[in-house]
């Protein structure tokens, strides 16, 4: 079991440093992006190895996941990587408070990673190159929902990844030279 844990790790990590050297090539590969989404595997962990469940004793402020694909659209991508990095640091944030009061154990270690991992999409988004254009002011597409559980906060984590970065990458693929 260790061993495996360890060659996944291995491989997610590979995978990260070709995303986090060179930002494009994240926008190109979408098996680099699925590979460096581990919500799957922390909601995995959570069930498995912390008894199904962990509460904050303090909330977490939730991040703006919902896509209105119409107003999404007509945003540019300089607010688009605004409004996405917003929302990672709010949750980043958060993440950081409730793991500074969390004892050390399985909660930890998974809040420890999902900092981590957060903070990867950040340096990511940080470097991407964009087009000129309006500086981006990173602004809040909601008013941030707050939970004390870690199901919920990873649940959001996911559609923000799956829905708002995803679809951003996406309207970034034409920057892609054909392999």
């Amino acid at each position: 079991m260790a061993l495996s844990r360890l060659l996944l790790l291995c491989m997610v990590a590979s995978e990260l440093w070709d995303a986090e050297t060179k930002p494009v090539d994240f926008v190109c590969n979408r098996a680099a992006r699925r590979a460096m989404n581990i919500v799957a595997e922390m909601q995995k962990a959570l069930k498995n190895d912390c008894n199904g469940s962990m509460t904050f004793s303090t909330p977490v402020q939730l991040p703006c996941a919902e896509l209105h694909v119409a107003s999404w659209e007509i945003k540019s991508h300089q607010e688009k990587r605004g409004d996405i990095r917003a929302s990672l640091r709010l949750l980043i944030e958060g993440v950081k408070v409730v793991r500074a009061l969390s004892q050390a154990g399985c909660g930890a270690m998974l809040l420890q990673r999902l900092e981590h991992n957060i903070n990867n999409y950040l340096l990511i988004l940080t470097h991407l190159q964009l087009s000129q254009g309006p500086v981006e002011s990173p602004v809040l597409s909601c008013v941030p929902g707050s939970t004390q559980s870690l199901s919920t906060v990873l649940l959001n984590y996911n559609r923000l990844l799956s829905g708002k970065l995803e679809r951003f990458m996406i309207n970034l693929e034409d920057r892609c030279t054909p392999q």
